[in-house]
C-alpha cells in the first residue's frame, strides 16, 4: 500500500509541474506535436492553456487523493 501512495503523489507533482510549465510559462515544447500543428493552424494557443489547465488539476487531485491517502489508510 505504502507504494500506492508513493506513486500517487509523485504522479500528482509531475501532473502539477507540467501543467504549471504548459499553462503559466506557456512551454508549448512540452505538448507532442503542438508547434507544427501550431505553424500548420490545426492548434491555437487556447488548445495548449486547456491542456496544461487539465494537468494542473488533474496534479492537485493525485496529490490530495495521495494526502488523503497518507492520514486516513
Amino acid at each position: 500500500m505504502i507504494i500506492l501512495k508513493i506513486i500517487t503523489i509523485v504522479l500528482g507533482l509531475l501532473f502539477l509541474l507540467f501543467g504549471y510549465l504548459i499553462r503559466f510559462r506557456k512551454k508549448y515544447d512540452l505538448i507532442n506535436g503542438f508547434e507544427a500543428d501550431l505553424r500548420e493552424g490545426r492548434r491555437d494557443e487556447r488548445y495548449a492553456e486547456r491542456v496544461g489547465l487539465i494537468e494542473f488539476i488533474i496534479g492537485m487531485i493525485l496529490i490530495l487523493t495521495g494526502a488523503a491517502l497518507l492520514l486516513f489508510v
